[in-house]
């Protein structure tokens, strides 16, 4: 790429620019020196990028997905009898299970801003497969009438799949492609790689560092060699714990010491700054020194992690899905697909039962609704919607107060 190039796709924003053609998710122009591209599997030797990936997969991959019908009347029921919901739900493919489809797919968005997956479908047009792709093999190109091509590579082979065939889940980008965010994160994962190495290589020797052995007396060449040999080990971390220097020699070491060049709170900044790349607080990495910046709590740091990372990427996911997978037939139909956010709550009794208790007090679910959830049997009287009378009424205070009909009566479902 010429100088004038260059310049003029970095005035473009050449990443976020849309051109015919094979798209890149790279970024156009290194805004760091020095830096190589980082591969995935470089990348995921750091513990902190290892750590937040893990997260991310895991959490999103652990929700499952329903398939919702709209009627006219606004209400929603489940469609459990329909292909469609035993491919999303249950079992994406012959191979995977749906925990683990959604764990490759987001493992490729959440590091490369793309997740593929092949659409297989029977004479009817149902989807009856969904099979994952790997990002890294995929290439999308923008054809002159608008239309995107897409190549797989496999092996010495090459697949072309027009759009209909492909569910492509995209990050922000350019609408055609979405950035992928190892490459943009680059220089912040090679200062952690680097600091890490740095820090083997202290402690492989003993934490020496190099230096100079200084003397006022001019050696012969036998002299020098004599020296090395016998004085090495204290630069290269040797087991002697008692070095001798004779003949006013000194030991000038060279370098910065770990302490001078803050190694300690470089590592830190760097699990900070990988873990801001992922949208991931900190202390959910392990990090114990900032527990406060999200909240007072734990609780308030999941919450603020749920509703501005985890939630957004789901909804790119659920719009994906609507778009590519369900055919026209079944969006006419009313047919809307939807995670299951109330599933992180699994893992917290106390939260469940309070969210439970407000709804039945509050008219809002039947206890037998409740009961369901967690899967414990219908109680015969448990269908009936109550509420808390605090709120009634002043002309029905009496009557409440009193045990009247009125205080027994109902709400009408």
């Amino acid at each position: 790429m010429s100088l004038i190039s260059t310049f003029v796709n970095w005035l473009a924003g050449f990443s976020t620019t849309q051109r015919h053609g094979k798209q890149t998710t790279l970024p156009g122009v290194s805004a760091h020196d020095d830096v190589m591209g980082i591969s995935s599997d470089a990348a995921l030797q750091v513990s902190a990028v290892w750590a937040c990936v893990k997260l991310l997969v895991e959490n999103i991959s652990s929700l499952p997905l329903f398939v919702y019908q709209t009627a006219s009347d606004g209400t929603r029921s489940t469609v459990t009898d329909q292909l469609i919901y035993q491919v999303l739900h249950d079992s994406p493919n012959s191979r995977h299970t749906s925990q683990e489809f959604w764990e490759y797919m987001t493992l490729h968005y959440v590091l490369r801003g793309n997740a593929y997956a092949r659409i297989q479908r029977n004479g009817l047009g149902d989807v009856v497969a969904l099979w994952p792709l790997s990002a890294d093999q995929m290439e999308v190109t923008l054809m002159p009438d608008n239309t995107l091509i897409y190549q797989y590579r496999i092996d010495h082979n090459v697949f072309l799949f027009q759009e209909q065939d492909i569910l492509h889940i995209r990050g922000m980008g350019n609408g055609v492609v979405g950035l992928s965010p190892l490459d943009y994160m680059r220089a912040s994962v090679d200062l952690a790689i680097k600091s890490q190495n740095h820090t083997g290589s202290t402690y492989s020797k003993n934490a020496r560092r190099p230096g100079i052995l200084m003397s006022d007396v001019v050696l012969t060449e036998p002299q020098r060699t004599a020296l090395k040999n016998n004085f090495e080990e204290i630069v290269t971390g040797g087991q002697k714990e008692l070095f001798i220097l004779e003949a006013d020699f000194k030991f000038e070491p060279l370098g910065m010491s770990p302490a001078d060049i803050q190694l300690l709170e470089t590592r830190k900044f760097s699990t900070e700054d990988i873990a801001r790349w992922f949208g991931v607080p900190s202390i959910l990495i392990n990090d114990a020194g900032n527990t406060t910046k999200w909240g007072s709590g734990i609780k308030e740091i999941l919450d603020g992690f749920y509703k501005m990372t985890i939630r957004p990427q789901l909804e790119r996911y659920e719009q994906a899905v609507m778009k590519r997978v369900l055919t026209s037939r079944q969006r006419v139909k009313g047919y809307i697909v939807e995670f299951s956010f109330d599933a992180l709550l699994r893992a917290s009794a106390v939260d469940r039962m309070e969210i439970y208790a407000k709804a039945v007090q509050n008219g809002l679910k039947s206890r037998n609704e409740c009961r369901r959830l967690e899967n414990d049997p219908p109680h015969p009287d448990g269908d009936t919607l109550t509420a808390q009378t605090n709120l009634a009424p002043l002309d029905m205070l009496g009557k409440i107060a009193g045990g009247g009909d009125a205080a027994k009566e109902p709400i009408s479902q």
